[in-house]
């Protein structure tokens, strides 16, 4: 398993394919093989990297603890490495944060945008800072995490029970239950709010919603694609992770979306 050093820890991550570099950013407490039922459907020609965060799948615990911004460096330094040209990049829930701070603070590398059920958008109001201190706590978020899962997934497919099963298992225990907690407790950082700087995404951006998504609700993917120029916004059937619920129809959604980004003139990105 390919390892990467980043200023917050080691990265375990892999690649399949060749061509447009699509990188994969997944949900807290997730790891990268949300996406396997997603990249069976993509075919060899789309070169993907997916990568597990820091105490989550088989990347170690970092040093540092593992908040919001702290992962969004963690994916920065990933693209940087895989990627120099420029990728496209996919992030779902935290992963969708990330990749919409590097669309923002790193224009260059990000040749496209995919925010799936993503992050950082929906503000600070009294009940999401509550509900964040209270996930913050390991022994909560240890007790809540596999009806919260069951209630966030909506599980139908294989790839569903599959997702949910790696989250239940990351919150049994540190380092992973350590780091998913204190990933909640930085949910209610002023840092974790994009809204005031949404409109300097410049990339292509493809929103990609579940509409039974109790976490973080299509409104929000409405409210985003209000805030980006040129966004577009597809619901799907599913609940908080879109590529497990209907890998068929998302599949099919990223492979367009790819391949209008290959077709767009270089000189449009760089403007």
């Amino acid at each position: 398993m390919p390892i990467l050093q980043t200023p917050h820890g080691s990265i375990a991550y892999d690649e399949q394919g060749s061509g447009e570099t699509i990188v994969l950013l997944p949900s807290g407490a997730h790891d990268r093989h949300d996406f396997d039922a997603l990249r069976a459907r993509l075919g060899e020609g789309v070169r993907t990297v997916a990568l597990d965060w820091p105490a989550h799948g088989e990347s170690p615990a970092g040093e540092r603890p593992g908040t919001a911004m702290q992962l969004a460096d963690v994916a920065e330094a990933v693209v940087e490495r895989l990627a120099p040209g420029g990728a496209i990049v996919l992030g779902n829930s935290v992963g969708g944060f990330s990749a919409a701070r590097l669309a923002i603070r790193r224009p260059e590398l990000v040749t496209g945008l995919v925010i799936v059920d993503g992050g950082g958008f929906a503000g600070r109001p009294p009940h999401v800072r509550a509900f964040c201190a209270l996930m913050a706590r390991p022994r909560f978020l240890r007790a809540i995490y596999p009806a919260f899962s069951r209630r966030y997934m909506r599980s139908r497919t294989p790839a569903d029970r599959r997702a949910q099963a790696a989250g239940v298992a990351t919150t049994r225990s540190d380092p992973g239950l350590r780091a998913v907690s204190e990933l909640w407790g930085s949910f209610s950082s002023p840092e974790h709010d994009l809204r005031a700087e949404a409109h300097r995404i410049v990339a292509p951006t493809l929103l990609i919603w579940g509409r039974h998504d109790p976490v973080i609700p299509l409104r929000v993917g409405r409210r985003i694609a209000g805030m980006i120029d040129g966004a577009r916004l597809e619901v799907l059937d599913t609940g908080h992770v879109p590529h497990t619920g209907n890998p068929d129809a998302f599949a099919a959604l990223l492979l367009a979306f790819t391949d209008s980004v290959r077709q767009r003139p270089a000189v449009g990105h760089a403007a």
